[in-house]
């Protein structure tokens, strides 16, 4: 379990580093160095980020760096948007999730990859009211479908769209991803009737500890490196971490059909 504790210790490492990433981490590190089913893993993610992601915003808000307007109108609709997902992953197979989840990653991954957006100012402009509401509930649905909290999305969404300065859009997309998150898990708590899913407390516990200790020691690191040699060299392991999961699902999915018909004989 040793490589386990240190990809929950990367997880919060992520979070505290980037303000994104930590979720997209989780649910490969639970079901290939834990071993749990993909349906379970996804549900334990959204714990364990929501936790996480709760106490690295709380330097933010301490210093004023969260935009509460942002979060009232991206997050809410964003909660919704995860309850809905939640409901539509329930029809999707395991695998299908997890090849989601891969093409999710790649997505990241091109958005890490492009330089950190410059602020011109350090006064946020503003967008309509709709695009941002708009936006919100996007990732929302894609926070309850494949188990994420969306920060590699709400990050460059705020800052380019919504024009947060980055600070400010790091600590605002925590809070959202809190929001999120905690909306997703919430919705499994109450599994449908006849689903054998139980999820394992200890182990939720214990990634949320030690990614609140990563995030700590990555928010004292974030002060010390470049930010862009960080991103991109997250992005490389996205990629990596995509195409592995990617090759592994694409199969199951491609043959579960054909299965389907052998037994239909």
């Amino acid at each position: 379990m040793i490589l386990a504790w240190t990809g929950a210790a990367l997880i919060g490492l992520s979070l505290g580093l980037l303000g994104s990433g930590g979720s997209i981490l989780t649910v490969p590190v639970l079901v290939y160095l834990v071993g749990e089913d993909s349906k379970l893993a996804i549900t334990e993610s959204l714990a364990i980020v929501g936790c996480i992601s709760l106490f690295a915003a709380i330097p933010y808000a301490r210093s004023r760096q969260v935009d509460w307007r942002t979060v009232l109108l991206f997050g809410l609709p964003g909660m919704l948007g995860t309850y809905g997902g939640s409901v539509l992953s329930q029809f999707l197979p395991g695998s299908a999730q997890l090849l989601l989840f891969a093409v999710v990653m790649l997505l990241a991954a091109a958005f890490m990859f492009r330089p950190a957006p410059a602020q011109a100012s350090e006064v946020p402009r503003r967008q309509p009211l709709l695009h941002t509401i708009l936006q919100g509930l996007g990732v929302g649905v894609l926070t309850g479908l494949v188990g994420v909290g969306g920060g590699f999305l709400i990050v460059p969404a705020l800052a380019l769209l919504v024009g947060l300065p980055m600070p400010y859009a790091v600590g605002s997309s925590l809070v959202i991803i809190t929001l999120n998150s905690f909306t997703g898990f919430a919705r499994h708590l109450h599994p449908p009737q006849g689903s054998t899913e139980t999820l394992h407390w200890p182990l939720i516990g214990t990634f949320a500890l030690i990614g609140i200790l990563g995030s700590l020691v990555g928010s004292h690191l974030n002060r010390r490196l470049s930010n862009e040699k960080l991103r991109r060299g997250f992005a490389v392991f996205l990629v990596l971490m995509g195409v592995y999961v990617l090759s592994t699902q694409l199969p199951q999915v491609l043959h579960a059909p054909a299965a389907k018909a052998a037994l239909a004989r």
